[in-house]
């Protein structure tokens, strides 16, 4: 089955240790709601920096990533479905960028 790589981008950060625990139990219930689906959990992300031809910033430019996750979908679609019921999609403080990784031969 094809797999999938949810990049996330924004969120919010908890206020209070009672914040931080609500929203730890509702993405371990999304990720319990997409069962078997979740191939990699992933984690957060720290601070970036964008490397390019041009050198080294810091920041991760506009829309730095927040955090990763990939999922086993039979489409783009289905995979697309799943990422709905994202906390941070849900309450709309952040979004998720949804791309099939696509395997190769070496």
């Amino acid at each position: 089955m094809p797999q999938y790589i949810f990049a996330y981008h924004g969120g919010k950060p908890p206020e209070t240790p009672e914040d931080e625990q609500k929203e730890m139990a509702a993405w371990m219930a999304w990720f319990q709601e997409m069962g078997d689906a979740v191939a990699i959990p992933g984690n957060p992300v720290g601070l970036s920096k964008t490397v390019s031809a041009d050198g080294v910033v810091d920041g991760g430019g506009a829309n730095p990533l927040a955090g990763f996750t990939v999922v086993q979908a039979a489409t783009l679609d289905e995979a697309c479905a799943m990422a709905k019921g994202c906390p941070s999609v849900s309450d709309g403080s952040g979004t998720i960028e949804v791309a099939e990784i696509i395997e190769m031969e070496m």
